[in-house]
């Protein structure tokens, strides 16, 4: 279950995948997707799955074929290190697409934007829309409503007696929201948001805002 809302009079669907497609532009925004972070930890001996890069992959697809997006914007740490195994299977995961890829550099994204070129990937270290500001980092700009991730936040939530829950979430306030990761095996960073902000939870199935 998705869920609609509105920001500067334009319209975005939250996906319970983590990410958010803007209607007007027809564009997919995803954040910290951290390609190769896997395959780099098992490199080092972690005792990570395998199939957490295979979830990676099959996610992304589904995503892109729920919208079919024109345009697609990554906002940062869309590979996690140097290259490694999974820029090839990257590589042919983009082959397959047809819409226009853009990415917002962030501070694991150490990759030569010429490699990104090649496989048509434009990358830049900022993107303004329509009065929306795209970056990694959270940026504070004045006239501007941020888009931006590096945080991975997560939402504590409280049930009845000592039972706690947390959970991705985008993260908002007045002039500007945060994405959750959208990789497998990115970890979180439980946020504490106050009235004034806003926090829209995600479960494998939905997104909900969540009381506060």
């Amino acid at each position: 279950m998705t869920l609609d809302l509105k920001i500067k009079n334009q319209s975005f669907i939250l996906h319970p995948s983590s990410v958010a497609f803007w209607k007007e532009k027809e564009m997919l925004l995803i954040s910290d997707v951290h390609l190769g972070k896997v395959s780099h930890f098992r490199k080092y001996g972690a005792a990570v799955p395998q199939n957490a890069v295979k979830k990676n992959f099959e996610l992304l697809t589904a995503t892109m074929r729920f919208f079919k997006p024109k345009e697609v914007c990554f906002l940062g740490d869309l590979f996690h290190s140097s290259l490694n195994t999974e820029w090839q299977l990257f590589k042919e995961w983009i082959s397959t697409q047809h819409a226009n890829f853009t990415l917002v550099e962030g501070n694991h994204d150490i990759i030569s934007p010429l490699r990104y070129k090649k496989i048509g990937i434009n990358v830049v270290t900022e993107l303004k829309l329509n009065g929306f500001l795209l970056t990694h980092h959270p940026e504070k700009r004045a006239h501007f409503f941020n888009f931006c991730g590096h945080i991975h936040p997560a939402v504590q939530l409280r049930g009845f007696g000592r039972q706690t829950l947390r959970l991705p979430c985008f993260f908002k306030n007045e002039q500007q929201m945060i994405f959750p990761a959208f990789g497998t095996f990115t970890g979180t960073h439980i946020i504490k948001p106050s009235k004034n902000n806003e926090v829209f939870a995600i479960t494998e199935d939905a997104v909900f805002k969540v009381d506060l």
